[in-house]
């Protein structure tokens, strides 16, 4: 039977090259974002921030193809900034996305997996959700609580076959640098250190790995047999950092982090 995967965010950067190969593996794609596509094949304009939209879009998929077996939630925006500066609608937009578009989507899917008794969803967190980076504290909050959500969801729903597992990028290589939502606002108070965050994190990304490469990860954990983990890093660097943090105590990371990024 031919396989049906949904993913979000799918036009650009991770999401498209996620989606290109999903389908170069004979699977049915089935595209969710806000920006038009006319030449994404199953492309459907959706924000996933409307319940309404959402749960509309995923009723004319299994209208189409009758079934989904997969659900990759990739869809997802940066803001930077002192959180002391940051406007809180800022912040609730980026949650909104973020975390609340996430949990719409899975509301939308996940009672026809479990009637399949079967599927997987793959929530894409980030490197982020591990290690809180200054002055990107909104974004390190929302990829923190989608591994939260992951690791909650996956108990709840694993007697009815439905498995859910996160991914965790480290710094890639694509439009989201560019797309993020930077605020300078209270530098001079902060002694230039929003700037150089900033600008640090920045050339990190983009100097970091290609979309493809991190594809190949997303699609390898999506299409596992088996069972799957909790959650999966992408690069020997970042699984070395993200092990390196159970066992350093948490005053010595936040030092670190400090150096990196808020000194």
């Amino acid at each position: 039977m031919n396989r049906v995967a949904i993913i979000t965010g799918g036009t650009s950067g991770i999401g498209l090259a996620t989606a290109n190969r999903l389908r170069a593996m004979g699977y049915t794609v089935y595209e969710f974002s806000r920006r038009p596509a006319a030449d994404t094949p199953n492309h459907l304009s959706v924000d996933v921030t409307d319940e309404r939209a959402v749960k509309a879009a995923v009723e004319a998929v299994l209208g189409q193809a009758g079934h989904i077996d997969l659900l990759i939630n990739n869809a997802g925006f940066g803001i930077s900034g002192a959180m002391e500066f940051t406007d809180s609608a800022d912040a609730h937009r980026l949650m909104e996305v973020n975390l609340f578009g996430m949990d719409n989507m899975i509301r939308a899917v996940l009672p026809h997996m479990r009637a399949a008794r079967g599927g997987r969803i793959v929530n894409i967190s980030s490197v982020a959700g591990v290690f809180a980076i200054p002055f990107q504290a909104w974004y390190s909050i929302s990829k923190a609580a989608v591994r939260s959500l992951t690791m909650a969801l996956a108990n709840e729903v694993a007697p009815y076959g439905v498995q859910v597992t996160s991914v965790l990028p480290g710094d890639i290589r694509t439009g989201f640098t560019a797309a993020r939502k930077k605020s300078a606002l209270g530098d001079d108070q902060y002694g230039g250190r929003i700037s150089r965050s900033v600008a640090r994190m920045e050339k990190d990304e983009q100097t970091g790995m290609s979309p493809e490469a991190a594809a190949r990860t997303i699609v390898r954990v999506a299409t596992k047999k088996g069972g799957v983990k909790p959650y999966y890093t992408i690069g020997l660097s970042y699984q070395c950092l993200v092990f390196l943090d159970r066992l350093l105590p948490c005053g010595l990371t936040r030092r670190l982090l400090y150096l990196l990024y808020a000194k």
